[in-house]
């Protein structure tokens, strides 16, 4: 065992250690905000598998289902453990803490720490979901990777960050020097826009759910969710109109093949759900989003509208999955809980504080000091109630996959 002193490291958007104090705390809180959901309802979900449950709404969506409506939860991810010179990833101390309130609370979650693209990692959930979860009435998909390797070929795809047909020039936060400066992206190339929807496209999705279906482990009913993201017009270019956005159109494409699947046979849907955009190590990756969300966050606090994961995740189960009626959808069939980031008021506010902001009133104009908090939030480091001085056990073990 080994207890140490942790001090936050961290280079641009990616911070490379993490703090399993901290990591606890981020998920009690979100536990005791998942507890104030309203009272279960016949149509909330028993047993859950979330593909990518870790951080961000993955984790989040694993809270919500467990301490929200007591649904017994598989949660599948990729992290890394700690060793004798590194402390463990922040997913990894984040499900730790989730597993022993778990055991504290007789609920049962259960884990597989691996590669959620591969045929192994399937054929394990399979067992696993057969032994103790079967059948499943709720599968989300919350997989976030840079890379894949395609399980029937062995090639290895790297998704990109880039415009398509053209270059993009605008503004953005460099991280390291807290400057506004600006940006331009080269376009991708074909080779790169098709390894973007190899890893971030809907057929993972896919292969998951025809593996469950043909064991037999579909519920009646059965829904699977797939998040995405949609954003303002002034981010489109390098989201939703680049290779990102080429992704999402792929998944979206699989949400309405699997819904004509699922419908007649199990009477289940498939649904794509449009989260708010929040802060997390992926987010902070794409160029012009730190800005933006630095903006959203201050624009948001002040109307009273601000969410984080948990708060949007125990929307989408109140509202949505555990309602009566059959949840509202947007034109193109998508659940859409990106509503009050999108809203008129909201977005003509951003337009117009974002020509005004310099490196030098960037703390005034944005809340770029609430989006450093929640990016180091994500790895444990500046979260309220913890003592950073005091020395912490960093060699914490998740128990075996069950």
């Amino acid at each position: 065992m080994s207890r140490q002193v942790i001090k936050r490291r961290s280079r641009g958007f990616i911070c490379v250690n993490a703090h399993p104090e901290g990591c606890r705390l981020n998920v009690e809180r979100q536990i005791t905000a998942a507890e104030q959901a309203p009272p279960p309802r016949e149509r909330a979900p028993r047993n859950v598998l979330v593909v990518g449950a870790s951080t961000g709404y993955g984790l989040a969506s694993r809270i919500a289902a467990g301490w929200g409506y007591g649904a017994r939860t598989l949660g599948i991810f990729f992290e890394r453990p700690p060793d004798d010179e590194k402390t463990a990833t922040a997913g990894y101390y984040n499900t730790v803490a989730l597993d022993q309130r778990a055991k504290r609370d007789d609920l049962l979650a259960a884990h597989i720490n691996g590669d959620a693209f591969s045929d192994e990692c399937k054929r394990e959930a399979i067992e696993i979901v057969r032994r103790e979860f079967s059948p499943l009435d709720l599968i989300i998909y919350s997989l976030a990777s840079p890379k894949r390797m395609h399980p029937r070929t062995g090639v290895v795809h790297n998704s990109v960050l880039k415009p398509i047909g053209q270059a993009y020039s605008n503004r953005t936060i460099e991280l390291d020097s807290e400057k506004v400066v600006n940006v331009t992206l080269p376009p991708a190339s074909e080779k790169e826009i098709a390894d973007t929807v190899a890893v971030m496209g809907g057929e993972d999705w896919r292969i998951w759910i025809d593996a469950l279906a043909k064991e037999g482990l579909l519920a009646p009913g059965a829904r699977t969710l797939a998040y995405s993201y949609i954003g303002p017009e002034m981010t489109w270019p390098i989201y939703r109109d680049g290779t990102i956005g080429r992704a999402k159109n792929d998944l979206e494409q699989t949400a309405r093949s699997l819904d004509a699947f699922l419908s007649p046979k199990f009477g289940g849907r498939a649904l794509i759900c449009v989260n708010k955009a929040v802060v997390t190590q992926a987010s902070a990756a794409i160029p012009v989003v730190p800005l933006y969300i630095s903006l959203l966050i201050k624009v948001m606090s002040e109307k009273g509208l601000e969410e984080g994961p948990i708060e949007q995740m125990r929307r989408l189960f109140a509202n949505f999955l555990t309602a009566r009626a059959d949840p509202k959808t947007d034109d193109a069939n998508r659940l859409r809980l990106d509503d009050r980031e999108m809203s008129t008021d909201v977005q003509a506010e951003i337009a117009r504080l974002w020509p005004q902001v310099t490196t030098e009133n960037l703390r005034e104009v944005t809340d770029f000091a609430g989006f450093q908090r929640q990016f180091r939030n994500l790895f444990g480091f500046d979260v309220e109630g913890v003592d950073y001085e005091r020395p912490v056990e960093t060699d914490t073990e998740l128990p075996p996959e069950r």
